[in-house]
């Protein structure tokens, strides 16, 4: 809807495409933040000991994390390639699927710690060993198979050397 705003010297009313409700809508939103903002400050401001809830297993955590990055970014090649017409990395996309899911979970009970951590673990193992089984078979030629399949190997490395 648009609102006329004034006179543009010519006599003639200028108008514009904002509304008053979109302007509404701005204020409200830039409000939330701010106050969003301010609490969170007020909450990091209060709370001085960080040191006693650190990452207990950061290296493993940092795999983890950096697997699911990787995986992403073989997802999004697969896509291309399925996009071009080629169906040839099928498989691969869907094993990388599944790792991302199980991994992002995974990352949480690491960051966590969380009671189940261990027997989780070897799950995310064997779903890692399938994902890099399937991007080898594609590393020569794809780039993306060849890293996540190496994000994969250090993950399931990090999981026998921290929580065997």
């Amino acid at each position: 809807m648009s609102e006329p705003i004034g006179n543009d010297g010519a006599g003639e009313e200028t108008t514009t495409d904002v509304s008053r409700r979109s302007i509404l809508l701005g204020l409200g939103a830039l409000a939330t933040a701010s106050a969003a903002s301010v609490a969170f400050a007020d909450v990091k401001s209060t709370h001085v000991n960080h040191g006693a809830h650190g990452e207990k297993h950061a290296g493993l955590a940092g795999a983890v994390r950096d697997c699911v990055a990787k995986g992403q970014t073989c997802i999004h090649h697969c896509l291309e390639e399925f996009k071009g017409g080629s169906t040839e990395l099928a498989a691969c996309a869907a094993r990388v699927q599944e790792m991302n899911a199980m991994c992002q979970a995974f990352a949480y009970f690491v960051a966590a710690d969380a009671p189940r951590l261990k027997e989780l673990s070897s799950v995310c193992a064997e779903v890692c060993r399938d994902c890099e089984k399937e991007c080898r078979k594609h590393e020569d030629k794809h780039t993306a198979c060849k890293e996540c399949a190496e994000a994969c190997a250090r993950v399931v490395k990090a999981i026998e050397t921290t929580l065997a």
